[in-house]
């Protein structure tokens, strides 16, 4: 049977940040060249990275040797560098502001924006005076709040089922139907940026969640799995809903995860994922701002941007991330 530690986890996620990062280039860039770059499946790659977030985080709630190893463990890998990218942009982005030194200082936004991005609620104060034309910092921190309820919520799942019971597969299918009402109601009324919060979001998680508890029945069967999903998404796609997709989709991930095996050393140099995805968004609006892809060849520019932001990212994990795991 194939072992669970040897996986291609590491290009996964890599992969999707470079998905979600050509999507925000097109979208955020404002060039009509990169228009064409919004067709990459953001979404798709974001409930993606919720899958692995459900395989890998109910691995490591069940390896670890108590709670508190669980929540130093989870702490340590999300919340050092989400406050670093907060800091960082609250004092760096004074620098493009329309604003003064002293008028942006001295204004209580930025303070708000500090106080409220710190705890997760980046919902509550999204912008930064004279930044970007008073728009979203950063887009893409949204997810980090609900991997964070996400994290907090594995240990009430496993409190409500158990390590080793025998109903946690029909526990766990019923909350992943019970995220699908959740999700599928608010799509239906027009609210989707609601739908994406938990527990929508939820049966993503829950899908990666299953996959790992019932890992040598999915590897059995993993090709036969992986062409029924594949079916699955398409008819899903078609008929505008979401039922059995989150599912499929963790199927495919999982497939790509376990069967590719020349991609299962991809971070022997490190984890750059999270870095590059917690900064891209930033660095895109920075260089919009600075009308670098306007004035010159945006399709060069957006190759920069890249350069930068993987930079970023790798500067990211072997100066400040790797100190704290």
């Amino acid at each position: 049977m194939q072992n669970i530690a040897k996986n291609n986890f590491d290009f996964i996620r890599v992969l999707l940040a470079f998905i979600v990062f050509v999507g925000h280039l097109g979208a955020l860039s404002a060039s009509k060249q990169l228009t064409f770059l919004t067709h990459s499946p953001v979404e798709v790659a974001v409930f993606s990275f919720f899958v692995v977030s459900g395989f890998l985080i109910a691995r490591s709630y069940e390896r670890s040797s108590s709670l508190k190893s669980y929540a130093k463990k989870r702490f340590n890998r999300i919340v050092p560098a989400y406050l670093l990218v907060v800091f960082l942009c609250a004092i760096l982005l004074s620098l493009v502001s329309t604003f003064s030194f002293s008028e942006y200082f001295s204004n209580t936004q930025v303070y708000k924006y500090l106080f409220w991005n710190s705890i997760f609620l980046n919902f509550k104060a999204p912008w930064l005076p004279g930044v970007f034309g008073n728009q979203a910092v950063n887009g893409a921190l949204w997810t980090l709040k609900i991997e964070m309820c996400f994290y907090m919520a594995v240990p009430l799942m496993f409190l409500l089922f158990g390590k080793n019971n025998k109903y946690r597969n029909i526990s766990l299918i019923v909350l992943y139907f019970l995220s699908l009402i959740y999700l599928n109601y608010f799509e239906m009324t027009g609210k989707a940026s609601i739908s994406r919060q938990l527990p929508g979001s939820l049966c993503y998680f829950i899908g990666g969640m299953l996959l790992y508890f019932n890992f040598d029945k999915f590897i059995q069967h993993k090709n036969t799995l992986f062409i029924i999903a594949i079916i699955t998404v398409w008819l899903d796609l078609v008929l505008n809903i979401k039922l059995f997709s989150p599912i499929m989709i963790s199927i495919i991930v999982l497939y790509i995860a376990y069967s590719f095996k020349f991609l299962n050393n991809f971070g022997k140099y490190g984890d750059f994922t999270y870095g590059i995805y917690i900064f891209h968004f930033p660095i895109i609006r920075v260089f919009a701002t600075l009308g670098l892809f306007a004035n010159y060849n945006p399709f060069l520019m957006g190759f920069v941007c890249m350069i930068v932001v993987i930079g970023v990212g790798i500067a990211s994990w072997h100066l400040y991330e790797k100190r704290f795991l």
